[in-house]
């Protein structure tokens, strides 16, 4: 298995460092268990103006596991996610994984996946299946991402219970079957979109527990356009499929 854990960035100075090197820390102490011949890391960078691209160069200078990809301009999640898919494809990776660079996906789950990505297709790293769970979320960011699983899996039909959540991971023949450069939503509904057209082809999805806790530091890329459109989506994707 050669697996790359693509982390999008924007203004992620303060984290990237530390991230990076837990990621290389894990995998240098459990990856051979699972039969991982190969972990990469993929900086997908938005220009960042904090210089978060220019820090991930730096760390690769001594970190050969560690590439980088910068993008012009912040043009979306979705994009800088199907961007660094895409050039794991090309360089011959055939697994991958979604990390944000805040460190609200920890990780030290990578094992998890390692392990069940044997068996499945798509593995998602649940909020919302048993002892899964949020740290140090209002009440009001826990009620947006509980209803707004709930309502995709309504409208599509779906068992999975975290259909927003950002932290999976997903074969190569999964990718190449949903069409990447088909996909157009951002944020939340990209998560839904993705999950949704794998299953939709008939792939093996499965959930395991993991706690999300809220980023260490910097700011939340969340708004309520994000929200918008995931709502808009789900009920485009369940009409017109």
């Amino acid at each position: 298995m050669k697996f790359l854990v693509v982390i999008p960035t924007y203004n992620e100075i303060q984290n990237l460092r530390s991230l990076v090197e837990t990621v290389f820390r894990v995998a240098d102490a459990s990856s051979h268990l699972y039969d991982v011949e190969k972990v990469g890391v993929l900086v997908v960078d938005d220009n960042s103006p904090d210089g978060t691209g220019d820090l991930a160069e730096e760390i690769a200078k001594s970190e050969p596991r560690l590439s980088v990809l910068h993008r012009q301009k912040k043009s979306g999640l979705g994009k800088a996610y199907v961007a660094g898919f895409s050039w794991g494809i090309d360089n011959g990776f055939d697994t991958f994984c979604e990390m944000d660079a805040d460190f609200s996906h920890n990780p030290e789950y990578l094992p998890e996946f390692w392990r069940l990505l044997k068996d499945n297709d798509v593995v998602i790293g649940s909020r919302y299946v048993r002892g899964g769970g949020v740290k140090n979320w209002g009440a009001g960011r826990r009620y947006i991402s509980r209803g707004g699983s709930l309502y995709a899996r309504t409208i599509l039909g779906l068992k999975v219970k975290d259909l927003t959540g950002g932290y999976n991971a997903w074969k190569k023949p999964v990718l190449e079957a949903v069409d990447l450069s088909g996909l157009r939503s951002e944020g939340y509904a990209f998560q839904i979109e993705l999950k949704w057209k794998a299953f939709k082809k008939g792939f093996k999805l499965v959930e395991f527990p993991i706690i999300f806790e809220d980023r260490r530091s910097g700011q939340s890329k969340m708004s309520n356009s994000i929200i918008v459109e995931a709502m808009l989506r789900v009920a485009s994707m369940r009409f017109n499929s």
